[in-house]
């Protein structure tokens, strides 16, 4: 078992500042914290926070050393826990864990060099004489490095991970153990976990009765800067055009997104949710979980797609969708309560009918 070192801690009082908040009159601005934890687990020497009335009852019961919370909930925070109150505190919550928790802001464990052996463990991995290695890159052993292969200064590359010929990848990324990447340049400071696959063929067939001709993918991915892909999703190449990834979009577990699938700037897109070929996300969109959006389609720029929905047209800009087939979310809501209230109807008539069918109860 690998056991982390403890977080180091910091001041109240830094933690605060670097949020914008006003540190209480009450308050020991020394007070270090050490981490984050959830209202119910936290210690006198952890961070939490709390948004939502339904964790009332365990903000009131916290230990934590601080809660970031917003004005509507200050008062609710018990006096041995210093309040720090904000606009937002789930976004002030992330970025000061980020502080806190330096280390984990890369996923990946990779392994050290110093607890390597002096023979064979180092040497257990191929690097292409024409790659070219910045400076400060960490290369765990089994890594598997191809012909032209550009890597940036201070990227980590996991064990087993294979980066094809041609592959570019940008300063600062993770790259996890197990990853495979070809045809692909990857930008500055983007996170691919564990087992994820980028730049395989594109699902491309001409189809006739006599066979399925493979139609070759020509193009490439291009994944932008502050990307994040979950572990075993899947990005296939371009055949007309690159599949391309804009900058800070953050795509969850089991995704599979296909060929020429342009996706824009800070997008969400949740874990098993399938996108045909051809279709463009503009920025901001947003997709739930489990969702499936077909070809040569439209989301517009800030549209969100409800989890577990199938979407057969375009999205305006800014529009909330949801269903399958998907629609208008309020369409699709009144459709769902018309149905309810229908199906009741008809439990409610059957059982008029069983009743009168029955008859007038008898006295034994």
């Amino acid at each position: 078992m690998i056991v982390l070192d403890e977080p180091p801690g910091l001041r109240l009082s830094d933690l605060i500042a670097a949020v914008g908040a006003p540190l209480p009159v009450s308050a020991d601005p020394d007070l270090v914290l050490r981490g984050g934890a959830s209202l119910e687990t936290a210690e006198p020497w952890h961070l939490a926070y709390m948004d939502s009335p339904r964790y009332a009852a365990s903000l009131s019961g916290t230990r934590a050393g601080a809660c970031i919370v917003s004005d509507r909930f200050a008062d609710m925070v018990p006096s041995r826990t210093v309040a720090v109150v904000v606009r937002d505190p789930h976004t002030a919550y992330a970025k000061l864990l980020s502080r806190l928790h330096p280390d984990l802001m890369r996923p990946q464990l990779h392994l050290s060099e110093a607890a390597l052996p002096e023979t064979g463990t180092r040497a257990c991995r191929f690097i292409h004489s024409s790659a070219r290695i910045g400076t400060g890159v960490a290369l765990d052993p089994t890594v598997v490095i191809g012909e032209g292969v550009v890597i940036g200064p201070g990227t980590t590359v996991g064990a087993y991970a294979v980066l094809g010929p041609d592959v570019t990848i940008g300063p600062d990324c993770s790259i996890g153990a197990g990853v495979t990447i070809v045809r692909c340049d990857v930008g500055s400071r983007t996170i691919i976990h564990p087992g994820a696959r980028i730049g395989q063929d594109g699902f491309g067939f001409a189809m006739s009765a006599n066979g399925h001709l493979k139609i070759p993918q020509l193009r490439r991915v291009m994944i932008g800067n502050d990307v994040e892909i979950g572990a075993n999703t899947t990005v296939d190449r371009g055949s007309g055009r690159d599949t391309s990834i804009g900058h800070g979009t953050k795509i969850d577990n089991l995704v599979q997104i296909a060929h020429n699938v342009r996706v824009g700037r800070h997008c969400v897109i949740v874990a098993q949710v399938g996108i045909a070929g051809s279709t463009v996300l503009e920025d901001f969109v947003v997709v739930g979980g489990q969702s499936a959006i077909a070809g040569h389609l439209r989301l517009g720029r800030g549209a969100s797609l409800a989890a577990a929905s199938k979407l057969m047209d375009d999205v305006p800009a800014g529009a909330r969708w949801g269903g399958m087939p998907a629609k208008p979310i309020r369409t699709w809501f009144r459709e769902q309560t018309t149905l309810k209230k229908l199906a009741q109807r008809s439990a409610d008539r059957r059982a008029v009918e069983w009743s009168a069918a029955a008859g007038p109860d008898v006295d034994a």
